[in-house]
C-alpha cells in the first residue's frame, strides 16, 4: 500500500507571514497540534515548514515574546522532511523511525502538498494489518501452525 492511500488529507496550513497569535487561534479553532507552513510556487502549494503547539510555547510564550510580533516563519521547523505519496508505507515508517519524526508531509512527484502522514495514521494501518493476519486462522481453521503449507 502507498502512503497516499492512508495519509490524512484534511490539512491545516498557513503562510510564513501569519503572526503566532493568529496561528495559536487557528490551532485552537481547528483542534490541531500543528500547522503546515506552505508557499505557492508556480500554482503549487508546497510545504516549507511546520509549527507545533510546542513551538509556540517554547519559542513565544516561554520567552515572553509578543505573539503578534512573531511570524510562523520565525518559529517553524524549516528542515522539513517529506515523503512521496507513491512511496510504500513501510518505507515511510522506516523514514519516520530513522529521523525520529511523528508527522511527515506527503507530496506528489511535483512537490505539491497532498497530505500528512502521522504516527496515528501508521498505528491505525498496522493495527488493521495485524487484525487481518489474526483473522486468517478464524477464516480457515484448517491452517496449520507451521511455516509449511499443508500437504
Amino acid at each position: 500500500m502507498h502512503v497516499g492511500q492512508i495519509c490524512s488529507r484534511s490539512l491545516v496550513t498557513c503562510n510564513g507571514e501569519m503572526p503566532a497569535a493568529e496561528l495559536a487561534r487557528k490551532m485552537r479553532d481547528q483542534h490541531v497540534a500543528d500547522v503546515l507552513v506552505v508557499e505557492d510556487r508556480g500554482g503549487r502549494v508546497t510545504p516549507v515548514g511546520l509549527v507545533t503547539d510546542r513551538d509556540l510555547v517554547i519559542e513565544v510564550v516561554a520567552r515572553g515574546t509578543d505573539p503578534n510580533q512573531v511570524r510562523a516563519a520565525d518559529i517553524m521547523c524549516a528542515n522539513l522532511e517529506t515523503v512521496l505519496d507513491s512511496e510504500l508505507i513501510y518505507d515511510a515508517i522506516w523514514h519516520m523511525r530513522k529521523r525520529q519524526i511523528i508527522r511527515l508531509p506527503v507530496v506528489d512527484m511535483h512537490g505539491t502538498l497532498v497530505g500528512v502522514l502521522t504516527a496515528d495514521d501508521v498505528a491505525e494501518f498496522l493495527a488493521s494489518e495485524l487484525t487481518e493476519v489474526a483473522r486468517l486462522r478464524k477464516r480457515n481453521p484448517s491452517l496449520q501452525s507451521s511455516y509449511l503449507a499443508p500437504r
